[in-house]
């Protein structure tokens, strides 16, 4: 089951669990403090000041961090050592966290035998209610109970889903035949309705109904679906449920009616200044964080090299309203990758990468240098990510809606990086863009934060790199 917080749709059931996970970490303070001040509150308040905002700093930090290394996202495959690994990564990171916080904010100092002892309590505590929770709560409980009205090829895409993850929030009752359809769905999953749709909905318990039918011209069951409607059954179109469920819009089953009917597609002043504002602060405190990185990664590149090497790799791409401009990154690549002129793919052990390329292409280093290509304008922090014209071109002809993604700024990173691995193929960009045209539909500055802090998971852990 799915919420919408922002305009983005979020698990309810990993809500739940981080609201729990927030009770133990702020239990987790108290019990420390109780440890460490002789089973006195009292004592702990007149030696160190109120606990709570201590409490409530030390659970924020912890939370930022373990959403920053996955720990929070429906995508999260992690079995129960990688798991355990991400929830110490993330304590440790909350111990950084909580000193520059002590620096900024002197009421949320916590004494270091204190911070070390709730840091202990709160690693137990996570790991009993996280594990506790995937072992002992039915999600049947928190699935939405679906019933598909159609039976032909676009409701066979309901039946053709496969990843778990995409089938965290439901359960498909069974498909309604509509009149002139060819029936493609599983047999064993026909329904029949002697007594009427309204009464097999309240029989069944069904929560919403998805319309799926492959031509809503024939015999639209208008006067039922009202019944239903006015019942408290939600009724939606499969594009929009596939949206909630699978964080993207899927092509298969769009039409232009639904992107000019739909709600988002913000584009307006408040949204750009936003952004904008957050896009150049952004920029300002990474380039003060990443420049000896930088000129490390610049010497390495001309001691490989020589000293006559480029450091800096331009590259025509196209940002928003189909706008070329030159993006810089550090050369990654031999001088000499493309020397037919034609552009090429990247593939996995590309043999152009260089050494300290290919290091840097891990790490994400070699994407620095976008930071002014932000500061200009160019592109954003959080947005689809830019492609070469040469590619745009092609993909245009033969994918429907590609142009749709340039409605907004290129970005550093974006949802697609999340959600799918590095594409290197006209098949990956036709995936990666449904994921483009859901962040296109629902950008919001809390949107782009959410993104940002996943993206510290996919750096620091080297994913999708080539």
């Amino acid at each position: 089951m799915h919420i919408r917080v922002f305009r983005h749709y979020l698990n309810l059931p990993i809500l739940v669990l981080g609201c729990f996970e927030s009770a133990a970490l702020m239990a987790a303070v108290f019990l420390a403090a109780l440890l460490r001040f002789h089973g006195s509150l009292e004592e702990a308040t007149a030696s160190v000041g109120p606990i709570l905002p201590r409490a409530v700093a030390f659970t924020g930090s912890v939370i930022i961090c373990m959403v920053a290394m996955g720990l929070y996202s429906a995508r999260q495959r992690a079995k129960a050592a990688g798991l355990t690994v991400r929830i110490a990564a993330s304590f440790a990171a909350a111990v950084v966290l909580m000193a520059l916080l002590a620096y900024l904010i002197r009421d949320v100092y916590m004494w270091r035998g204190w911070l070390l002892l709730s840091v202990g309590v709160g690693f137990v505590l996570i790991a009993l209610v996280r594990f506790g929770f995937n072992h002992l709560v039915n999600e049947d409980l928190f699935k939405r109970r679906v019933l598909v009205f159609g039976a032909g090829s676009q409701a066979s895409s309901l039946a053709r889903l496969r990843r778990r993850t995409d089938q965290r929030g439901f359960i498909i009752l069974g498909y309604l035949e509509s009149g002139g359809e060819r029936v493609v769905v599983p047999r064993e999953k026909m329904i029949d309705l002697p007594k009427g749709l309204l009464n097999y909905c309240t029989r069944n318990e069904v929560d919403e109904i998805v319309i799926a039918m492959d031509d809503r011209r024939r015999e639209f069951p208008v006067h039922e679906l009202l019944e239903c409607r006015l019942a408290g059954i939600e009724v939606l179109d499969l594009v929009t449920f596939f949206e909630r469920e699978t964080g993207k819009v899927r092509l298969d089953v769009l039409n232009p009616s639904w992107i000019i009917f739909a709600s988002g597609f913000r584009r307006d002043t408040l949204r750009r200044l936003t952004a904008r504002v957050f896009d150049v602060c952004a920029s300002f405190v990474l380039l003060a964080i990443a420049w000896p990185v930088m000129l490390i990664a610049a010497i390495a590149i001309k001691l490989e090299d020589g000293l006559r090497a480029p450091v800096f790799y331009p590259q025509k791409r196209v940002g928003l309203e189909g706008r070329q401009f030159q993006v810089l990154k550090f050369r990654s690549m031999r001088a000499d990758a493309e020397q037919a002129g034609k552009a090429q793919w990247a593939t996995a052990q590309d043999a152009r990468v260089t050494r300290v390329g290919r290091y840097m292409r891990k790490t994400r280093v070699d994407e620095l240098p976008q930071l002014i290509n932000v500061l200009a304008g160019d592109m954003g922090f959080v947005g689809p990510r830019p492609e070469r014209p040469e590619f745009v071109n092609g993909l245009s002809e033969r994918i429907p809606y590609y142009r749709e993604r340039h409605t907004v700024k290129p970005g550093l990173t974006g949802w697609a990086q999340l959600c799918y691995p590095y594409g290197s193929s006209e098949h990956d960009a036709l995936e990666k863009l449904q994921y483009d045209l859901y962040y296109v539909k629902n950008h919001t500055l809390t949107f782009d934060l959410m993104i940002l802090l996943e993206t510290c998971e996919v750096v620091l852990l080297g994913k999708g790199a080539r």
